[in-house]
């Protein structure tokens, strides 16, 4: 592994293989719910779907928690039925809330039904949940966007404004396809561990852009309010 330390809190580590890179980050995170359950009882985690963190999940279900204290969450979901394929929830149950991992509580953003009013549903299941998060992992695609703060939904700027009040808000934007639901920026914000992992060299040209600056990336507003720790393999 190798360990770039970069200006604002910045860190890049590389990992020399895919694998290698899902131990560490399930290493780390583990870590901090594990001290976050010993400090106030609880710890609280928010986990990305899509293909890149399967074998994370595996990895973090494997650790040895105290996992009746673990409430876990997701970064974002589109709106669709919870065992179709594209619910983000469905890689969690069936990779990540598996043996002694199955006790974890876990609050899903969507439970199906009506689209309409998902949104103020999902912000009443979330807000008596034990905030702040300890640890929030995001993923990013190659348009730059991460959670789902798509560069063409329509309320943007409301998801990345650190001033908001919401934890949850609706999004419709042309490139996410179905409609979602996404954590705010000051909800994934104020994590004890805000992780970005992402594989590949074509993500790695767009992780370039962001340390460069890029400002019509919205990854690279999350890099402007809050420390992230990208955690990155070929």
């Amino acid at each position: 592994m190798a360990r770039e330390q970069l200006r604002n809190g910045r860190e890049v580590l590389r990992f020399g293989s895919r694998g290698e890179l899902a131990r560490g980050l399930a290493g780390q995170v583990a870590d901090v719910l594990g001290q976050a359950v010993s400090r106030r009882g609880a710890g609280f985690v928010a986990v990305s779907g899509g293909t890149t963190p399967a074998a994370f999940f595996a990895e973090l279900a494997g650790r040895p928690l105290d996992w009746e204290r673990i409430v876990v969450t997701l970064v974002d979901e589109r709106l669709v039925p919870p065992d179709s394929a594209r619910a983000n929830q469905l890689l969690v149950r069936e990779r990540l809330l598996v043996g002694p991992a199955a006790r974890a509580r876990f609050v899903p953003l969507f439970e199906g039904g009506s689209t309409q009013g998902a949104g103020a549903r999902a912000e009443i299941a979330l807000r008596d949940l034990p905030w702040p998060l300890d640890a929030a992992i995001l993923g990013m695609g190659v348009d730059g966007h991460t959670a789902s703060f798509f560069p063409d939904a329509e309320n943007l700027e409301a998801l990345l404004d650190q001033h908001g009040a919401k934890i949850v808000l609706p999004v419709k934007a042309a490139g996410a396809a179905e409609q979602r639901l996404t954590l705010t920026m000051p909800a994934l914000a104020k994590a004890g561990l805000l992780a970005l992992h992402i594989e590949g060299e074509e993500k790695a040209a767009v992780l370039d852009r962001v340390l460069l600056d890029d400002e019509t990336l919205p990854v690279g507003a999350v890099f402007d309010q809050a420390t992230v720790k990208v955690f990155w393999a070929a």
